[in-house]
């Protein structure tokens, strides 16, 4: 089964003072790039944080955001009484202001309130770690959900391509015919005597030059492929890319090959279908 890179979890915690927030974002990119916020307090812990999250989504630009909301009496910044008071010493110096004024002033300056590291508890930081385990899941089930859908997708233009495929084949042996047409006349509108063997061996060569018979094959092999890697344990975005590789250059030489307007029609189809195949691929885990 595939999966999209992009997806969304999030998960919360309510402690007795505490509020802990979870939330993971992700969208498509080459490898993994996590980009992590996280409060100063639990920095000590990140590092352990981004290796679960690493192990779990593997590839992609993910967001990792922990937020902690206080809800209870408990604060860990207090007010630095003795820079306050110098500040309303210094002031009432400069100032004609009474106590409250004074005070007003002294809390705009720096330094009137200090924060008290606060050490992680384990409980609390347990309670954490199973947070990011639900966001973690939440994550993935969108991913497996969105790479549902693009399975169907690709199935479906994969089919489309097949379907050209079938077009093209059904005209072929009319483009040949029509060919062959063309040579004879240019032939006879030289108005020389030909020597028909000969006639016959150059028209094999020329015609050998525009034959697409190892195209078609090789085109159908990688469409079935293609769509055998979908169901497959070890599918990945970059195999499915390669495989989309493959099958653009036998479109391509179809093209190239063709000389028939009508085929180089339903080549112009198969391409646009393959253009939307590749960009979806580039989304795939």
């Amino acid at each position: 089964m595939i999966k999209s890179m992009t997806g969304y979890g999030k998960a919360v915690v309510q402690l007795p003072s505490k509020k802990i927030t979870v939330e993971l974002k992700s969208l498509n990119s080459k490898n993994l790039d996590l980009n992590a916020r996280v409060p100063s307090s639990y920095k000590e812990k990140e590092l352990e944080m981004r290796g679960e999250i690493s192990k779990s989504l593997v590839r992609g630009k993910v967001d990792f955001s922990l937020y902690v909301e206080s809800t209870g009496e408990d604060t860990h910044t207090k007010l630095n009484e003795v820079v306050v008071k110098n500040y309303m010493q210094q002031l009432g110096k400069v100032v004609n202001a009474d106590e409250t004024e004074l005070l007003k002033m002294a809390m705009r300056m720096p330094d009137t309130l200090k924060t008290e590291r606060e050490e992680i508890d384990p409980s609390e930081f347990n309670e954490i770690n199973q947070a990011l385990e639900e966001a973690l899941k939440a994550i993935n089930i969108y991913r497996e959900d969105e790479g549902k859908a693009m399975e169907k997708d690709f199935v479906k233009r994969s089919g489309l391509i097949a379907d050209l495929l079938e077009k093209i084949i059904e005209i072929d042996a009319q483009r040949m015919d029509i060919a062959r047409g063309r040579l004879r006349k240019a032939v006879s509108d030289l108005k020389e005597a030909v020597d028909e063997n000969r006639f016959e061996q150059e028209m094999i060569y020329y015609l050998e030059k525009y034959d697409i018979t190892e195209e078609k094959v090789r085109l159908k092999n990688h469409l079935d492929y293609f769509n055998e890697s979908l169901q497959s344990d070890d599918s990945n975005g970059k195999k499915l890319g390669f495989i989309g590789q493959e099958i653009g250059r036998e479109i391509n030489t179809i093209g190239s090959k063709s000389n028939f307007a009508p085929m180089q029609q339903l080549v112009v189809q198969m391409k646009d279908e393959l253009e939307k195949i590749k960009e979806q691929a580039l989304n795939i885990l």
